[in-house]
């Protein structure tokens, strides 16, 4: 997939540096994740305009070879051969598996010479991310050679890398707004290229069922439709019954099939997810005998179904909860996840558990004769009791249970792992308890959130800064670093309408996310972090994917003095001044530099800011209203 533009990434990226007095110099390699060992040498591999890849005898093997030929051949110029050999060939790109025991899962060695490339794993996936590196090392010259002709080029170069954790996970939710099977493989090319190896896919919500059911049609034919509507999600009118249902859509169990093996020769795992108690307004409008309350149901399209108090409980403006004290929901359950584990060779099953609206509970006769019956002293035991339940049948197909950690609540079953959301301390939590935890906290991974200041970003409830995710640390102190499998950012969808803005969102915060995941917590380092952030920024040009420069936008810290406004702002990265203006027109270079807080005069209407790098404008202008800056402070 993509051919046509990774010819045009390479030829664009890493352009190699010269000096007229000292005539060619080495270059900075600029490597996401960064990886254990990197040490260059001098000179370059120019790859044959006919290279041969010459690999063990291994079909795994031929099928990486396969892509990496597919990836050089994009351009016209280069042919490539594959060959089965057992030692490498002069001018040769050689990928061998070793019976090396020092070289770690997942783990490779690439060593670039003047005379050619090998990449050495123990197994196959150490030489795909081997391959991945590789394609990252490519560089070309900005002028052809004395022949005339242009080349690519790999510098000298030995790497030794492996990963610091398994589990290293993006979640995509296709559930609030619908991606396409052949959006979800460009999803998944996008990961790998970075190392990610799940994909956590959340199928099921309130505002779509998407995995074809052949046991519970009307969860596709029901399920997987609403009401089409554009705006802030959240905050629609509430459709009319007579409205048509034309907007989404799911997949059938062959496009699941198909996307597994893709992911599978990519060496992803699938995550499925399907979300359960709460969240399950799709199934229910399919099947509405599900709930505790009776009554008629539709998918939501997008108008307010949760109320959110400050300080409070949240709750239900509707039953959206499947219900515990119906042995019919158990049955239902039951043909899902048959179907699903037939779908899904990975080991686990997500059963979210989040945000379970109990107010409806609460008003149930049912759950208060299965409290009775089972009891069950409060609703966190209700839930418990589920949660076992699901448990069981999850099991039973021969998988282990995951979910978002409300399922600690009143009790977990012994052999279940938990996806901490709510920060660390339910992870901390369920680790203490010996269970195994994958960490997803709000406040570092959460993809969803506006990358800068809420006055220029696409509105969401929270800000999540590229610096703040690259603080991300999976392993809390004091917690058995064994029962950490890793970590995971979540994109949920929201208002996530397309995979221009899909893609808005996800880079390059997954930069951060990725070498977190992946590279060794001592070599975190933020400045050169984003040193290299900006050398993949013209990878992400030349492919034509979109991605937030965020980073170059300052932060305000508002506060008040008296009857003064006083405003701060700071960089995230080194190098940049800010420059503003209140007088309603718009700064550039040359007007006035921050150096200490503003105090906003009485009469300005707004603050125009601007950042610049070198004496030019590098960020986005950002203008930040009086009455935005009052709100900020809790004045009028």
């Amino acid at each position: 997939m993509k051919k046509i533009t990774l010819l045009v990434v390479l030829l664009a990226v890493n352009v190699f540096v010269y000096s007229q007095r000292a005539g060619r110099r080495r270059i900075a390699v600029s490597l996401i994740p960064q990886p254990v060992s990197l040490v260059q040498g001098t000179g370059d591999f120019t790859i044959p305009k006919q290279v041969t890849i010459i690999t063990s005898k291994n079909a795994a093997l031929t099928k990486i070879a396969k892509q990496l030929a597919d990836r050089i051949s994009t351009s016209s110029e280069y042919s490539v051969t594959i060959k089965e050999g057992t030692v490498p060939v002069t001018r040769s790109i050689f990928l061998s598996l070793s019976s090396d025991v020092s070289i770690p899962k997942e783990g490779y060695r690439l060593k670039v010479t003047t005379g050619g490339i090998s990449i050495t794993a123990t197994e196959p996936a150490g030489i795909f991310y081997g391959v991945q590196t590789l394609l990252q090392l490519l560089r070309y010259f900005e002028a052809p050679n004395e022949a005339g002709i242009n080349t690519w080029n790999v510098g000298v170069v030995t790497i030794e890398d492996h990963p610091r954790f398994g589990w290293r996970g993006l979640m995509l939710d296709v559930s609030r707004h619908f991606f396409t099977k052949e959006q979800v493989k460009d999803f998944i090319d996008d990961m790998v290229k970075y190392k990610f190896n799940l994909l956590h896919w959340h199928l099921s919500d309130d505002q779509g069922w998407r995995i074809e059911i052949k046991s519970l049609p009307k969860l596709t034919s029901v399920g997987a439709w609403r009401v089409d509507k554009t705006g802030t999600f959240g905050s629609f009118s509430p459709p009319a019954p007579n409205e048509p249902r034309t907007y989404g859509g799911f997949y059938t169990q062959e496009d699941i099939k198909e996307i597994v093996q893709y992911a599978k020769e990519r060496y992803v795992n699938i995550l499925p997810e399907i979300d359960i108690p709460g969240h399950s307004l799709a199934a229910i409008a399919s099947y509405p005998e599900l709930a505790c309350t009776p009554g008629t149901y539709a998918v939501n399209s997008g108008e307010q179904l949760m109320v959110w108090p400050a300080g409070g409980h949240f709750y239900g403006l509707l039953d959206n909860s499947l219900c515990p004290a119906n042995e019919k929901v158990y049955e239902f359950l039951d043909k899902v996840f048959t179907e699903v584990a037939q779908l899904f060779p990975f080991e686990y099953i997500h059963m979210g558990g989040d945000e379970t609206a109990r107010n409806f509970w609460e008003k149930s006769d049912a759950i208060k004769t299965l409290m009775q019956k089972e009891n069950l002293k409060n609703l966190d035991e209700v839930q418990s009791y589920f949660v076992k339940r699901v448990e069981k049948i999850i099991s039973a197909k021969g998988k282990k249970l995951i979910g978002w950690d409300e399922i600690l609540d009143g009790g977990l079953p012994s052999n279940a792992a938990v996806m901490s959301w709510r920060g660390m301390k339910g992870g901390i939590e369920a680790a203490r308890q010996g269970h195994e935890v994958v960490m997803s906290p709000t406040d570092f991974v959460y993809l969803d959130y506006m990358q800068g200041d809420a006055a220029i970003e696409p509105p969401v409830y929270a800000t999540l800064r590229l610096k703040k995710t690259y603080q991300f640390e999976p392993v809390p102190a004091g917690v058995n670093p064994a029962l950490i499998k890793g970590g995971q950012a979540n994109i949920w969808t929201e208002q996530i309408y397309n995979t221009r803005h899909l893609q808005y969102m996800v880079w390059p915060r997954a930069f951060a996310v990725a070498e977190v995941l992946w590279s060794p917590k001592e070599k975190r380092d933020w400045n050169d972090f984003t040193r290299r952030v900006e050398d993949h920024f013209s990878r992400l040009d030349a492919a034509g994917t979109n991605y937030a420069r965020s980073m170059y936008d300052p932060e305000f810290m508002i506060s008040k003095k008296d009857t003064t406004l006083i405003v701060a702002m700071a960089t995230e990265i080194e190098g940049l001044t800010i420059h503003y203006s209140f007088d309603n027109s718009f700064p550039d270079q040359f007007y006035p530099k921050y150096t200490a807080p503003l105090a906003v005069p009485k009469d300005a209407a707004v603050l125009k800011v601007i950042t610049c790098r070198n004496g030019e404008p590098i960020g986005r202008m950002i203008m930040l209203t009086k009455e935005e800056m009052k709100k900020r402070t809790g004045s009028k």
